[in-house]
């Protein structure tokens, strides 16, 4: 046993060591699992990027981008707690918020999520052929289009026209139904068996610089007034511009429309972690957008994404407060 008198001698000592053995134990780094797309996807090169950049910036926070089969598995997992983040379509939050679409006859309650940023847009682009006479989107009536797959984004998008130009199936002399898969949509394009078609995704796209050199494509401005009034009352889709040059072909600015790729999550992510990572991704905007320009971070429009009926998680109102 040792003495009192020892043990009180080097006390101080004992104490200075053990506090300094606290402060340099490392801070074990805790998973954030991230939702995207499945792989191959934009939101899953995204996902990994982010991956990466915050992975290496701070080491106390571990991301893992998890590819799912789509946005309702993912705002599902996100909403119960088996994913902490999710990169989510801005319609599709807007309709799991509302409770209509696709989450109207879903018994799950999407309304502990929250809005981190909004990360890219997802523009539709109409796509006709060279030698069509299409040169606005009311041309397109009396034309074979493709209109995708049952379900696919594409087939999606071209109901929203139709809702919102009040057509029906009727006013075009075909209405194909041609998934993208393995480019079984752009064959039929490149073929002459369609008119036209729309593409949902960021510019500049490689696929698309193909088609508009080997298939003569040309892009249509959708720059029309009843496209105007559907954006006006629906807070989820935006108005936006592909800019001049962004393909070789493409010698004038394109008004379009689409939605936008927003960082969801749920009340429970705490507002430092929150903080931090839209500080990362601030700090490294450049690496970011170089890696392709549709990842140009902007400051949301926090009136815009309080009409989505979800409100910025207090970490990001914070960040974006301060900043």
């Amino acid at each position: 046993m040792i003495p009192y008198k020892i043990i009180k001698s080097i006390w101080p000592t004992l104490a200075v060591l053990f506090t300094l053995s606290v402060s340099f134990t490392p801070a074990m780094a805790y998973d954030v699992f991230l939702g995207t797309q499945e792989q191959g996807t934009f939101s899953h090169y995204t996902g990994r990027l982010l991956e990466r950049i915050i992975d290496q910036e701070n080491k106390d926070i571990n991301v893992k981008a998890a590819p799912g089969p789509g946005d309702i598995h993912n705002l599902t997992n996100l909403s119960q707690g088996s994913l902490d983040i999710a990169l989510i379509d801005s319609r599709m939050l807007h309709d799991a918020i509302n409770k209509v679409g696709n989450f109207k006859f879903l018994d799950i309650n999407y309304q502990n999520l929250t809005i981190i940023t909004p990360l890219h847009n997802v523009p539709v682009t109409l796509i006709t052929g060279n030698n069509t006479s299409i040169s606005k989107l009311d041309d397109l009536k009396g034309k074979r289009i493709n209109i995708g797959a049952p379900l696919s984004s594409q087939n999606i998008f071209f109901n929203t026209i139709f809702t919102a130009k009040k057509w029906s199936k009727n006013d075009f002399k075909l209405v194909a139904e041609i998934s993208d898969s393995q480019s079984q949509d752009t064959m039929a394009f490149c073929h002459g068996t369609i008119d036209a078609m729309i593409h949902i995704g960021v510019h500049p796209d490689s696929s698309l610089q193909q088609l508009y050199k080997l298939c003569r494509a040309k892009t249509i401005d959708m720059d029309d007034d009843d496209i105007t009034k559907f954006i006006n009352h629906h807070p989820s889709f935006s108005k936006f511009t592909i800019v001049s040059g962004t393909y070789s072909s493409q010698t004038r600015d394109i008004v379009t429309f689409g939605t936008q790729t927003l960082m969801v999550t749920s009340q429970d992510l705490d507002k430092g972690t929150v903080y931090t990572i839209l500080d990362i991704m601030h700090k490294n905007r450049k690496r970011l957008s170089n890696s392709h320009p549709a990842l140009a971070l902007k400051k949301p429009d926090i009136r815009k994404m309080s009409q989505v009926g979800i409100k910025l998680h207090p970490g990001a109102l914070k960040y974006f407060s301060d900043n």
